[in-house]
């Protein structure tokens, strides 16, 4: 329906591929604004054209701490008001522990974790004082059930499930929902690492999803009634036995 979002404002990290794009098309054919922060400005401002006038890009390199931090200002400059905050952005890394590189684990986990708790930290006051608004992770199902191929991903996704359950129990006094999508596997960028033969055979037996199925989950979270809250959802392929 085009107008399950009208009049509301998101912004999404991550927002120039993969989840976070199909999100953006996803709300905006709902009748949102949508903010798509990424780092990518050419990319983001492309986007933004072929989305209509009510994408509005916001270039932000995550990994800058400061730029995190004074997301908040340029958000409302850009679009008036912040009622949805989507912490999308993140990278993957899988591969045995014996052989990884310790360095880019560092810049995985500072963007899964560190990046995504201060961005959350830059927009939830603002929610409280306005005594509403959602805030949603995409998190993965290897927040919940460890992935043997994959141990700094997974434990990334573990430190995103805690922050999610114990934030959301602080903040739903004043109003704010607090919750996690937690896709299987989808087709993204975040999976070009994969070894090619387990890549063909992933698309081969169906057990990868698109981006759009996860957006359509997001979009349910986010039009549920204000009383209640989708704390998990949990969204994967049928031919994967997790």
């Amino acid at each position: 329906m085009p107008d399950l979002m009208k009049g509301k404002v998101a912004a999404i990290t991550g927002a120039a591929s993969g989840i976070g794009l199909e999100c953006a098309r996803t709300l905006v054919a709902s009748g949102a604004v949508v903010v798509l922060v990424d780092r990518a400005q050419d990319r983001l401002e492309q986007l933004c054209k072929e989305l209509g006038p009510n994408a509005r890009p916001l270039v932000v390199d995550l990994l800058k701490p400061a730029e995190v931090s004074g997301m908040l200002p340029r958000i409302l400059e850009i679009a008036g008001q912040l009622d949805v905050f989507h912490a999308n952005a993140g990278a993957y890394i899988g591969g045995p522990i014996a052989e990884g590189d310790p360095d880019a684990w560092d810049r995985m986990l500072n963007l899964n974790i560190n990046a995504a708790f201060r961005s959350v930290h830059a927009v939830l006051p603002y929610m409280i004082a306005q005594k509403s608004g959602d805030i949603l992770f995409t998190s993965s199902i290897a927040g919940v059930v460890p992935v043997v191929w994959e141990p700094i991903y997974t434990a990334s996704k573990f430190a995103v499930q805690a922050f999610v359950h114990s934030t959301r129990r602080q903040v739903a006094q004043h109003g704010v929902r607090v919750g996690a999508v937690l896709p299987g596997p989808v087709v993204t960028a975040l999976l070009d690492d994969w070894p090619k033969e387990k890549m063909d055979e992933a698309l081969a037996n169906g057990s990868l999803m698109q981006p759009k199925e996860v957006a359509d989950a997001v979009l349910f979270m986010l039009t549920r009634p204000r009383n209640v809250t989708i704390r998990d959802l949990v969204i994967l392929p049928n031919s994967v036995d997790l």
